[in-house]
């Protein structure tokens, strides 16, 4: 879809929108479960007090609020889908609002319950588990909860931080309505007349052939952000003293040390990536050579990192992207494939194209009970291709995941999201690179990749850098200001460009406002890892390891069963070590190998 024209909402095609109808038939009947649940949050606390009783009464307690939480949870995604691909309809606003409120009250009202299973001990839960069947497979969780003891308070401390997370997540929602809603961009000349610039159209003016459009896109996009300067380090900062707060109410060392606690994390994964980032620049600086020669400038500035290598631009139809993406997932079975391809072309998991007010980037998101819906803007190209087969990976793992775990391990980490999703995109490319295809089309795939190790093999670990810098100063109270953040940030990416590349400090150091994943604290590095792990079992299934593909789609069924690291190292792959990692970085050095001969040729 060309960026000189944006539908509004009501004028996208329905067949091309996510499948809300299966989610609820209409407002009025999301409406009217919103009440019914409001009106019954005062059951979940009929078992307060009573937990210890009975194994009996515990599984009651158990089905109760998870049969409650699967329905607030479709209340919640049914929302906040209608207003992310529409931020502009004040009343899907309001839906997602009450949404979220509904439940920030669900979590105040089974506050005591984790308090409670402490106080009953974990002898006697394990041993309830093991004579009450339904009990029998919440071992893991109570292995995990008692792993979280020293950070679980009282039933009353927990009850105040239940009721606060709506409140706490109002810094995201601000950054959004200011970003996605709220934000003009100046348009962009061109010789066919002005283009808007705006979160659904920057990528594909960046990936324009005309230098001065993606310059005057870069500037016009950064500028309006750099305008909101104090507001959205005020934002942001806001958010990461939150993240304090909770960290030392929950009593842990760090926010760094909460993170990672979480998905029962060791630190030295953290710090191994950053190290190993550090140490590997140079393949980066090497890249940007490539692609200064490639495009013929003398100095090649950020706007010039997506600009296209090759005369025209690949044309990749959604229905020709789906066949190749399911083609190249063939390898783990005909149900993966198939549920994949049905997903998108009749199911309607995708809401595929721009529209006016549509919300930047790309997600997927749903819960067991609901598809695994993508929202993104897809703009027919490679790039639009490799974007829709890295959400396909997010779906598909929360589909196995939803079809084989039980409520309380439907849901897995953000450190295991990232591998799936990769995977997807290294299936595919490995796939169109063998395959009897346009050079062009080659070079289009190549630098797809490329984009996709911009971003989590450079960008994410910059961040990731820049996060933990931004909450060590808070830690020590030192403050956080504007300026401070954007010298911090364009200092990070001059280290990593090096001569290479020539940045604007003002512009490139306003980048973290651009990020939204800020607002989800340490979790950039964790597209890192997952990139390296990613790679890695891709490796093993294409070179036909015996077990690779049963192993990788264990990983996927896994779900939260199973810690991450656990359940990667079960799949084939250890990421408390730096190999993995050193490994990506070799098969980034083997792709600019690639691309420097065919854009040479």
């Amino acid at each position: 879809m060309s960026p000189a024209h944006l539908p509004a909402r009501n004028e996208v095609d329905p067949r091309h929108t996510w499948n809300a109808e299966s989610v609820f038939a209409s407002v009025d009947q999301w409406s009217a479960e919103l009440a019914a649940l409001s009106a019954g949050l005062d059951r979940l606390g009929s078992f307060k007090g009573r937990l210890g009783e009975s194994p009996t009464i515990l599984a009651d307690a158990f089905h109760t609020l998870e049969s409650f939480k699967e329905r607030a949870e479709k209340a919640l995604v049914y929302a906040s889908l209608t207003e992310s691909v529409d931020r502009n309809d004040q009343a899907a606003t309001a839906r997602a609002g009450q949404a979220g409120s509904l439940f920030g009250r669900l979590q105040g009202a089974v506050a005591y319950f984790e308090p409670e299973l402490l106080t009953i001990g974990r002898d006697q839960l394990m041993a309830w588990a093991a004579t009450e069947p339904r009990l029998s497979h919440y071992a893991h969780y109570f292995d995990d909860l008692f792993r979280r003891q020293a950070h679980v308070r009282s039933p009353e401390v927990e009850e105040v931080l239940g009721l606060a997370a709506d409140a706490f997540g109002n810094t995201y929602a601000t950054f959004s309505k200011l970003a996605d809603s709220d934000f003009k961009f100046r348009p962009v000349a061109s010789a066919g007349g002005e283009l808007p610039v705006s979160q659904g159209t920057v990528d594909d003016l960046l990936n324009s052939p005309d230098r001065a459009v993606r310059r005057a896109a870069w500037e016009s996009y950064h500028d309006q952000y750099l305008a909101y300067k104090n507001t959205l380090s005020s934002n942001l900062a806001t958010s990461i003293k939150q993240n304090v707060l909770l960290a030392r109410v929950r009593r842990y060392d760090s926010t760094l040390d909460m993170a990672l606690f979480a998905g029962n994390i060791p630190a030295a994964v953290y710090h191994n990536l950053l190290d190993t980032f550090k140490k590997h620049r140079g393949v980066w600086q090497r890249y940007f050579d490539v692609r200064r020669r490639a495009l013929g400038v003398d100095s090649l500035h950020t706007y010039d990192i997506w600009a296209p290598l090759t005369v025209e631009k690949s044309h990749v139809p959604y229905e020709q992207a789906v066949e190749w993406i399911s083609a190249a997932l063939a390898p783990l079975g005909h149900d993966y494939a198939d549920r994949l391809r049905r997903g998108c072309l009749e199911d309607r998991w995708v809401d595929i194209y721009p529209n006016e007010g549509k919300s930047s980037g790309a997600f997927s998101w749903g819960v067991q009970g609901t598809h695994p819906f993508i929202v993104m803007s897809y703009t027919d190209d490679a790039n639009s291709m490799g974007t829709l087969a890295h959400e396909l990976g997010h779906s598909m793992h929360s589909y196995l995941s939803w079809a084989n775990q039980p409520p309380v391990y439907a849901d897995y980490s953000l450190f295991a999201a990232e591998v799936a999703s990769n995977f997807n995109q290294a299936m595919l490319r490995a796939y169109l690179l063998e395959q009897d295809i346009d050079p062009q089309l080659k070079i289009a795939v190549i630098e797809e990749a490329m984009s996709n190790f911009h971003r989590y093999f450079l960008e994410m670990p910059t961040l990731a850098l820049f996060e933990l810098e931004m909450h060590r100063r808070e830690e020590r109270g030192d403050g956080l200001t504007a300026d401070d953040m954007i010298d911090t940030m364009a200092g990070l990416f001059a280290e990593s460009y090096g001569d290479a590349a020539t940045i604007d400090r003002r512009r490139d150091g306003i980048r973290w406002a651009t990020f939204s994943h800020l607002y989800a604290d340490y979790y950039v590095y964790q597209y890192a890892t997952g990139i390296s792990g990613a790679n890695a079992l891709a490796r093993r299934v294409l070179s036909g390891e015996p077990g690779a593909a049963e192993g990788y789609l264990g990983f996927l069924s896994a779900g939260g069963s199973r810690y991450p690291l656990e359940a990667l190292q079960a799949a084939g792959v250890d990421l408390t070590q730096p190999q993995p990692v050193e490994a990506a970085f070799a098969m980034l050095g083997d792709l600019i190998d690639r691309l420097d001969e065919l854009v040479n040729q």
